[in-house]
Formats: structure tokens, sequence, C-alpha cells
């Protein structure tokens, strides 16, 4: 007998294909627990059109996930970070920090986890942040990450950015300790 599976069979095929099996297999096990379907006209018909909708649906995800792509590409993300002596952060920036920083400065959603750092950020400059949006396309964000005294509170690195072309660092890295006479 041939059967349509709806779901993943172990050792005898994946959703959606066309296997023959014994009609004794199919009619005590496959299809009591809605495994697979008979392989008639109506069946082979409504998978066809099943797997064109599934087909529709994924390009369709696939563009939108192409076009912000194209948006995190073009855009940056400013964070601010306290950092001691040589530009090294207290801490480090996560992930969950920069797709915080993403929606709040793009207005963009971005889950977390589809924030790829291989490690957690622990010093300032500009850095690439990759961001996985779909198993075909991954963006490249340009983070930049300024440094602010642990002491003072005070701004001890500024970075500007003008797109993607490039960043200008100016500033001292490290503590500037509050004298009382600024």
């Amino acid at each position: 007998m041939q059967v349509v599976l709806l779901e993943d069979v172990k050792a005898l095929g994946k959703k959606g294909q066309i296997v023959n099996v014994n009609d004794g297999y199919a009619r005590n096990f496959i299809l009591p627990k809605k495994l697979g379907v008979e392989a008639n006209s109506k069946n082979l018909n409504d998978l066809k059109l099943k797997k064109a909708n599934d087909d529709r649906i994924a390009a369709e995800q696939l563009a939108a996930a192409k076009e912000l792509g194209a948006k995190l590409d073009d855009s940056s993300v400013t964070l601010t970070i306290k950092a001691g002596e040589g530009g090294r952060a207290f801490g480090s920036v996560s992930s969950k920090e920069i797709a915080k920083a993403i929606g709040d400065q793009l207005g963009i959603d971005i889950d977390k986890k589809k924030i790829m750092l291989s490690d957690p950020i622990k010093s300032i400059g500009s850095f690439e942040v990759p961001v996985k949006l779909h198993k075909d396309v991954t963006a490249r964000l340009a983070g930049h990450f300024t440094a602010i005294a642990q002491d003072t509170g005070q701004l001890v690195q500024h970075v500007t950015c003008l797109g993607r072309v490039g960043c200008h660092i100016a500033g001292t890295m490290g503590f500037r300790p509050n004298t009382g006479d600024e």
C-alpha cells in the first residue's frame, strides 16, 4: 500500500514523502496514529497544494529577511558601557543588551538568540555584530561601544560614525579622575 507521510517516521521516511508499506503496517500503525494517509488522488493533490503553499511562504520569509538584512547592514548601534584602564569594560556587552539597543535606536525587534556573538564584547570600539535572520541570511550590524568612567560617570571616549564609511574615535581612555577643579 502506498502512504503519504504526514510526519517524519523513523526508518521509513520524511514528512511529505510517498512510501510503500505493508497493508497491515499501514492499517495498524501509520493510519491510526495519523502518521500518514493513503496515497489516493485527493491526498496526492492536497500534498501538492500544501507543498506549493509552503514554498510560497518560505519565499516570502526569505524576502522579508533579506529586506531586514539590508536595513541592518546600513545601520549602526551605539552602546555606552563603563570601562577602566586601557579601555577594558567592567563586565561585558551581551546579545541581550545589543538586541535591546537595536529595538530602542532602530525600532526593529530582534530576538537576542539571532545575534551571533562568538564571545561577549569586553572592550570599547567598533565591532561587526552578525545577526542571523534566516538560515540563508546573516546581516552584519555595526556596533559602536563608548566608555564611561565608573567613578565620575563622565563620557571618557566618544565615537563619531558616518554611516558604514568609518568611525572616528576621540577622547581619553580609562578613568578621568574627578579632582573637583573642573
